[in-house]
């Protein structure tokens, strides 16, 4: 079974960011095989990454809908066999990752065939790989969707704004809701200002808010300029220095928690 980490939060926050850097991380220690799961439907993850995206998973299963509602489907294969072999057709493989993207959410009409072969197809790819990393939306569409799998480690991405925090408090509400199990589940505060010393400063006011809410505070994440250069630029996230203070903070904030035995 892989482990799975799973990183959610409302869109602006760095979520997608912090799932590429998360992703680097573990290829740069040498963990095994990963797949990246983009279950964002803005689809950035590759973006982040530095690789090309030809196809997504809601694409293969807009098709196959198309084909079972029309009678075209005529193949000898079962759905499901069909299914994982178009999936892995639609798969970016990299040097040091897999990455799937889903695509957008379906539209209107019964979904129901398609979706499960679809989940049970993702499962069995899955199953091949040593960790799974997913960049979900805030509402945890992927994730609740799960059939066999559970989430290992839960990274709830805010930033240091009251809407940031209220939008991580519902993924954690929404994690007691799902019969997934989760076994970690953080926050981490992304762009957070640092101060004339040197030390990242969250505003007494949002630190009161965090511990109201009773959120469970990995750590801060602070404001890198870099991010910003790198984007402006079009060039991937991961291209970040390994002495950046966003990926050095980072990757010591996750080496606590990492289910990994590996050293950080």
């Amino acid at each position: 079974m892989p482990i799975t980490i799973a990183v959610a939060g409302k869109g602006g926050t760095g979520k997608t960011t912090v799932t590429a850097l998360v992703i680097d991380h573990l290829a740069r220690l040498g963990v095994g095989d990963i797949l990246a799961v983009d279950a964002d439907p803005s689809t950035n993850l590759n973006l982040a990454l530095g690789v090309e995206l030809e196809d997504t998973v809601g694409g293969e299963r807009e098709a196959l809908l198309e084909d079972i509602q029309t009678g075209r489907y005529n193949l000898g294969l079962e759905k499901r066999q069909y299914f994982e072999l178009k999936i892995h057709e639609a798969l970016v493989e990299a040097d040091a990752f897999d990455l799937m993207a889903m695509g957008r959410p379906e539209g209107p009409g019964c979904y129901c065939a398609p979706n499960h072969i679809l989940r049970e197809s993702i499962d069995a790819i899955a199953g091949a790989y040593d960790f799974v990393v997913v960049d979900n939306e805030a509402g945890l569409e992927h994730i609740s969707r799960r059939t066999t799998r559970d989430v290992d480690l839960l990274l709830a991405i805010s930033d240091p704004t009251v809407r940031g925090l209220i939008a991580a408090q519902r993924v954690f509400e929404l994690v007691e809701a799902l019969s997934t199990r989760v076994g970690q589940a953080h926050l981490l505060i992304n762009r957070v200002p640092v101060d004339d010393s040197g030390e990242l400063q969250l505003p007494s006011d949002l630190a009161a808010r965090v511990e109201e809410l009773g959120l469970p505070l990995l750590g801060l994440l602070p404001q890198d300029p870099l991010v910003s250069e790198l984007d402006a630029s079009g060039l991937p996230l991961v291209d970040l220095p390994t002495d950046s203070p966003l990926r050095r903070q980072l990757v010591s904030l996750v080496g606590q928690v990492l289910p990994v035995a590996a050293p950080v």
